[in-house]
């Protein structure tokens, strides 16, 4: 699609296409829908999809519209994060305390003043 193209511009599809939601949480898992677009828009790749009368969107990663992960297809639902997953989880849960602490530290040096 042209960057300078109007998105509301009717184009020329092809036949249907249809995207089912994957993703284990979300409420609209296994759904399934037709595909309206798909464009990279906030450096993600994201499928637009009519629900009812609106019109939204979602990560591509989210649905059908891109392979499983490796993985995910491999583990067969066994295992629900990887490792780089959960290494990247605790490094947040760290940052978070550190946050926590920094703040609680600066209260108290406050307080005493």
């Amino acid at each position: 699609m042209n960057s300078r193209e109007q998105s509301t511009t009717h184009r020329a599809r092809g036949p249907r296409q249809f995207i089912r939601v994957t993703h284990p949480f979300h409420p609209l898992s296994g759904r399934r829908f037709e595909l309206v677009d798909r464009r990279q828009t906030w450096g993600e790749d994201r499928v637009y999809y009519q629900d009812g009368r609106q019109l939204k969107r979602m990560p591509a990663s989210w649905t059908s519209a891109v392979a499983p992960d490796l993985f995910v297809a491999i583990s067969a639902g066994r295992a629900l994060f990887r490792v780089t997953d959960l290494l990247e989880l605790a490094a947040l849960i760290f940052r978070q305390r550190d946050v926590q602490r920094h703040r609680a530290k600066a209260k108290q040096h406050a307080s005493r003043k």
